[in-house]
């Protein structure tokens, strides 16, 4: 078994928690679904915001997923200019026997365009 690292983002509609946790959840259940992860493969999670998302903390709605477990951290992405508003990203970190071309990085909404050789897997 190794670690091995899942990249996903997602656009959210709207600097407000509730558009936040639907995002989070959206791209978390389906990072999930996509590379068959339960909590316990999951070793950490790292989540930057763009710095006009700050209306709730992906992390928390990671926790009411069940990652009660799972060290996470939320972080502001760099601020760069012309950069694409709105986005979460993540980091995964899980263990697993998958070889790296197995796993499914996860790009939804807008974030579609930041990596389309890794969303088109």
């Amino acid at each position: 078994m190794v670690v091995r690292g899942i990249r996903g983002a997602i656009s959210v509609a709207e600097n407000t928690a509730e558009a936040i946790r639907i995002s989070t959840k959206e791209l978390l259940l389906t990072m999930v679904e996509e590379n068959g992860l339960d909590p316990a493969m999951i070793a950490s999670a790292l989540f930057t915001v763009t710095k006009d998302i700050d209306a709730d903390f992906p992390a928390s709605t990671a926790r009411e997923l069940g990652w009660n477990m799972v060290p996470l951290i939320c972080a502001t992405e760099i601020n760069v200019p012309g950069s694409m508003p709105k986005i979460i990203r993540v980091l995964i970190q899980v263990n697993t026997d998958k070889a790296q071309d197995e796993i499914k990085h996860i790009y939804l909404g807008d974030a579609v365009t930041l990596r389309r050789d890794l969303s088109a897997q």
